[in-house]
């Protein structure tokens, strides 16, 4: 069926709906990747966002129940360019379009992704709304700039879990008030790492996992003392959506737990952790979204090819002397990681737990395991 789009400066793009009526909106942004859809669906990062994929060819592989990324899509809608009804893959449990149409998502189709990801490039991401039901330009394009756009808005709270839980073997163990006290008492793994879930993938739990590590996840409300409870070897600071200078309430708790606990933050964590450290954050004209973002390590000269999801961005010159600039994006040199000069304290605005995307940066998971145990001897 007939769908139409419509950005806040005007611009109509027409498609078809293969998931059916609908209306949404949503910030309009493109995202590079050839493959990983399915991943970037579930990427809580994307609420309040609509994804353009500027590969042409959507659902060849169709969708399964191990390839996500948290238990619901995120996305407020999927644009492509061709929709493949007929997937071919072994792990295949269902099509991208029943996907979509379970978790009640629009996916549109048959729009000239080129033109559109083009002129977002030119003018910035903007936002859009889609409807088959509304197919008046005018009236739509009134919804779209009517919409509340993504500044100023936290969005972390819509995706955070809503109680602590312990990660095992991809399975969530819900913790309440008796099993959170009693915790500290038993230790499954050599390591204990407290997750701040800002909105986290599954895969960075896996990768923490894989490396000897606890993971006791708790939601973004969670107090600095809630956190320390539980005796942490370190903190770790998951990915999220939406804008980081509206989370006041979290950057308070992070610069309670600087300098007690070794800390990692990726993405909006890495944003997170420059706002505690005194900070600035700024929106970024069309952001950076893919999996083949180059990003250079200063210290090693080493280019590493990253997956990347975001529209926010640390001001370097914000920063105090204290905090150094360890990797910069060779697009547009913005700050793709940074590390406290006296504790033990680093952040990467890209996603090492490369799901989907390249293996280069997963190194970054063993330094932050390593960091914690050289904490642990000389606790000791």
């Amino acid at each position: 069926m007939k769908a139409l789009i419509a950005l806040e400066d005007g611009r109509i793009f027409e498609g078809r709906s293969f998931t059916g009526h609908g209306e949404v909106y949503g910030e309009m942004v493109f995202n590079t990747s050839m493959t990983g859809y399915q991943e970037i669906l579930t990427d809580p990062s994307y609420k309040g966002q609509i994804v353009t994929m500027t590969y042409p060819l959507i659902g060849n592989y169709g969708t399964n129940n191990r390839d996500i990324e948290s238990c619901d899509i995120h996305a407020e809608a999927l644009v492509v360019r061709e929709y493949e009804e007929a997937y071919s893959n072994w792990r295949a449990d269902m099509s991208l379009r029943r996907y979509l149409m379970v978790h009640n998502k629009l996916g549109i189709e048959q729009v000239d992704t080129r033109a559109l990801t083009r002129h977002i490039r030119l003018k910035g991401a903007m936002k859009a709304a889609i409807s088959t039901k509304d197919l008046d330009p005018g009236s739509l394009t009134a919804k779209a700039r009517s919409s509340p756009g993504l500044v100023g808005r936290d969005l972390v709270k819509e995706v955070t879990c809503r109680t602590p839980y312990i990660w095992k073997d991809d399975k969530i163990t819900t913790l309440n008030a008796h099993t959170l006290q009693n915790i500290c008492k038993t230790k499954s793994r050599d390591l204990r790492v407290v997750v701040l879930d800002c909105g986290l993938k599954y895969n960075q739990l896996r990768l923490l996992e894989k490396r000897g590590c606890e993971c006791v996840v708790f939601p973004c409300t969670a107090s600095k003392d809630e956190l320390l409870s539980v005796e942490p070897d370190g903190v770790f600071l998951s990915n999220g959506p939406g804008d980081p200078a509206a989370l006041c309430g979290i950057v308070e708790t992070v610069k309670g737990i600087i300098g007690r606990r070794p800390i990692f933050g990726i993405c909006l964590g890495h944003q997170i952790l420059g706002l505690a450290v005194g900070g600035r954050t700024f929106k970024l004209k069309f952001g950076h979204r893919g999996a083949n973002q180059p990003v250079k390590d200063l210290e090693t000269g080493k280019i590493e090819i990253t997956s990347q999801n975001h529209g926010f961005s640390v001001d370097d010159k914000s920063l105090p002397p204290e905090i150094e600039i360890t990797h910069i994006n060779l697009n547009d040199h913005t700050v793709e990681g940074m590390r406290h000069k006296k504790f033990p304290m680093f952040s990467v605005q890209y996603h090492p737990e490369n799901a989907p995307g390249p293996h280069d940066a997963e190194y970054l998971f063993d330094r932050f395991t390593e960091m914690m145990r050289q904490c642990q001897r000389e606790r000791t």
